[in-house]
């Protein structure tokens, strides 16, 4: 069975994997992002000095980076949220690395378009609120990501201990590939490329999840499998076994 790496999404970290690694088969490789130092530790909502020059093409460097330094040459690469961008350009980079793509509830914006355009409108201020606070060198967490934010967007089909957990390690994030134009030229139409639905999505409603599907069908081309999830946004953390089995499946059918 070929490994799996696991990109996080926006303002979260390898952390958010913690409940569906035990299910998972096989090696698996769960990544920070940069600045690593903001995933999930004591400095969390610490912005640091690169914080606000980091680009999508230094996380892919990273994933990349962490990839080679764990043996990996050939893997199944899945993303949650904003790890999507991440995903997409590292498939466009380097798409012999790319066994299958897997877009967990996932950031696709338009062929040509950012972040903030695929997002739903009501979330698009806040995020250009946090690109804004955060360019200014801010040392508040992204704004909007308060208590209330955070269980309404992320929690609320958990329960009060995996709430917790969230909470605990949530942190700010590198405002950058946000606003970055993004493409998805060079990606394989042929790679296999999966789109986990979740149904109880409060970040990215599932009739939104439905338009970000229909960008990704429209550039590179392609298919792309749909499965869905009676998951919050962060079904690795709220539904552990039933994302897992979905990505031991796709890892065990990877050619």
């Amino acid at each position: 069975m070929p490994a799996t790496v696991l990109v996080h999404g926006g303002a979260h970290g390898a952390w958010c994997w913690e409940p569906t690694l035990p299910v998972l088969k096989g090696d698996v490789l769960a990544v920070d992002l940069p600045p690593k130092s903001i995933r999930g530790g004591e400095g969390r909502n610490d912005p640091t000095p690169d914080l606000n020059r980091l680009t999508l093409g230094d996380n892919v460097d990273s994933v990349l980076r962490d990839a080679d330094a764990a043996g990996l040459d050939r893997f199944v690469l899945a993303g949650h949220s904003l790890g999507g961008l991440t995903i997409a350009e590292l498939a466009r980079r380097a798409p012999e690395r790319v066994q299958h793509l897997v877009f967990i509830s996932c950031m696709i914006p338009p062929e040509g378009g950012s972040s903030i355009e695929a997002l739903p409108e009501a979330l698009q201020g806040v995020a250009r609120d946090a690109l804004s606070v955060n360019r200014e060198g801010s040392r508040d967490p992204v704004p909007g990501l308060d208590e209330e934010t955070v269980r309404y967007m992320f929690c609320n089909d958990m329960d009060e201990t995996s709430t917790r957990f969230v909470l605990d390690h949530i942190g700010v994030e590198a405002p950058g590939p946000l606003a970055e134009a993004v493409t998805r030229k060079g990606i394989p139409p042929e790679l296999p490329k999966t789109f986990v639905k979740l149904l109880r999505d409060q970040s990215l409603p599932p009739e939104h999840q439905d338009l970000l599907i229909e960008h990704l069908r429209e550039s590179p081309g392609g298919s792309v499998e749909v499965v869905t999830i009676d998951a919050g946004h962060d079904a690795m953390i709220s539904q552990p076994a039933k994302l897992g089995s979905v990505l031991n499946r796709i890892a065990a059918e990877a050619p």
